[in-house]
Order: structure tokens, then C-alpha cells, then sequence
């Protein structure tokens, strides 16, 4: 069975806040809100990258991921990606769009 490594942030402020920003995101009241900005931003939700770049995760969100070491951005993501899959059922129908690989 497969088991995450376990790698320590190496700026922990950074990451830390980062980190809570996008768990804020995915917080059960807020994640539609979240998954209709993007649909209207015509991009797809595991575009990390993109979505980063156009300010969803938060004004300062583009200045800690830059502050962080390329150990800590590839954390980020990962959790970030693991919090998009983890979007209950009936949200991930609903923005199927935005959650197609095409």
C-alpha cells in the first residue's frame, strides 16, 4: 500500500499560512463559492498554477507561494489537490466541467 513520505515545510510561516488559506477555501461553506468562481473564470479546478496566478486563493496567497522553498510549493499543491478531491459528490457533479480532463 502506498504511504506519503512525510517532508517538513522548510519556511513554516509561509507555508502555514498558505496552508490555512486554502483549508479556509475548501471549508464546507465556502467551497461552491470557491468552485463557482473558478467555473466562471473558465479554467479547470486542478489548475493550480492558474488559479494561483489570478488571485482565487487569496491576495497575498502569490506572495507566500514565492516565499516558499520549491520543497514547500510542491506540498502545497499537493494538499491543495488532495482538498479538490475530497469535495463531496454531489459538488463535484454539479462543476463537473471544471473537474473534466479534456
Amino acid at each position: 500500500m502506498y504511504e506519503q513520505a512525510t517532508i517538513a515545510p522548510v519556511n513554516n510561516a509561509a507555508f502555514g499560512r498558505m496552508l490555512h488559506g486554502l483549508q479556509d477555501l475548501f471549508a464546507p461553506l465556502r467551497t461552491e463559492n470557491f468552485l463557482k468562481h473558478v467555473a466562471r473564470a473558465k479554467m479547470r479546478v486542478r489548475d493550480f498554477e492558474t488559479i494561483l496566478q489570478r488571485g482565487m486563493f487569496g491576495a497575498d496567497s502569490q506572495a507566500y507561494y514565492t516565499a516558499m522553498a520549491i520543497s514547500d510549493r510542491g506540498l502545497i499543491r499537493e494538499e491543495y489537490l488532495s482538498l479538490v478531491e475530497r469535495v463531496a459528490p454531489e459538488l463535484r457533479e454539479k462543476y463537473m466541467k471544471i473537474y473534466a480532463y479534456y
